[in-house]
């Protein structure tokens, strides 16, 4: 006869840590991440889009393709972050997480709806795709989250956010919000693309500072981990970078006027100030860590 074990439930039991960092991004995550990709008008879109030349619908339509990919290939690998925490019984951060897959499903669709209402294209877009792209979401980041399904040790955590929240969210992505700003914010043109952008990059900041939080937890926890998280970040910066110069590569001249060095040096500047924000975490203590990230939290507007 099986003896049933009573589980026991942190919130019975002890109640929510409002306090810590996870929970404080919660209620972030409630107050500003409800919005609707359905809401967004995309009727001046639409006739922006019509005016465009070619060379300028060809690489709004490459880097809203490059998006569309990230965001379901992050939606598709996500789980295992999720369950990995959960079974820790890290409740405030579970909860948390929970408006991750919500968020990533929501920019999903977000971005194939600019495709469908403005676009009009139902070509498959693959062929936009380029080695250095097939590198962080073919290999790196699947091979890196789904890693967590069979070995959740601190060393694997790290590794996961590493590649997810500080290079493909913290890095390229940002870069890429950037990008939608040189090319449509500066023209005066897009301005329903330009919300739903507004409204992502609101989320993706969250997803960022808790990724953050979990690192700098994980390394003060275990120092060695320093290392294990410098050298994922070297290593994948050369392909994140790449992802930007192959972009470059293929037009001549560069539609909307944009320029290589503004988006290197952008995506650089974004990685050092990860890169910076982490080697904080070394040698301090917990409380520290989540004093520091109480502060930041506390200094975004969403």
């Amino acid at each position: 006869m099986t003896t049933m074990i009573p589980r026991t439930f942190a919130t019975v039991s002890r109640g929510l840590r409002r306090e810590t960092p996870p929970m404080r991004l919660f209620e972030k995550a409630k107050k500003f991440g409800i919005w609707n990709p359905s809401d967004l008008d995309f009727s001046q879109d639409k006739a922006d889009w019509a005016r465009l030349s070619a060379s300028e619908q060809d690489v709004i339509l490459r880097l809203t393709a490059l998006f569309q990919g990230g965001e379901e290939a992050v939606t598709l690998d996500l789980l295992p972050l999720i369950m990995t925490i959960a079974r820790e019984g890290r409740i405030e951060e579970e909860m948390f997480l929970t408006t991750f897959l919500w968020e990533e499903a929501k920019h999903t669709d977000f971005f194939r709806r600019f495709l469908d209402e403005v676009t009009g294209v139902s070509d498959d877009l693959s062929h936009y795709r380029t080695p250095n792209y097939a590198t962080i979401f073919d290999e790196a980041l699947p091979t890196a989250l789904n890693r967590l399904a069979v070995d959740s040790s601190p060393e694997a955590q790290v590794i996961a956010a590493i590649t997810y929240n500080m290079i493909v969210e913290g890095v390229l992505a940002e870069t890429g919000y950037h990008a939608y700003q040189a090319m449509l914010a500066r023209n005066g043109i897009m301005p329903g693309q330009l919300e739903g952008i507004r409204l992502l990059k609101q989320d993706e900041s969250r997803h960022i500072a808790y990724g953050i939080y979990l690192i700098s937890r994980l390394v003060a926890a275990h120092p060695h981990l320093w290392d294990v998280a410098e050298t994922t970040m070297n290593t994948l910066l050369m392909p994140a970078l790449g992802v930007i110069t192959e972009l470059f590569d293929l037009y001549d001249p560069m539609p909307f006027g944009l320029v290589v060095d503004e988006f290197a040096m952008y995506a650089t500047m974004q990685y050092q100030k990860r890169y910076a924000r982490l080697a904080a975490a070394r040698g301090v203590s917990l409380d520290e860590v989540i004093r520091v990230t109480q502060t930041a939290i506390e200094q975004e507007d969403a």
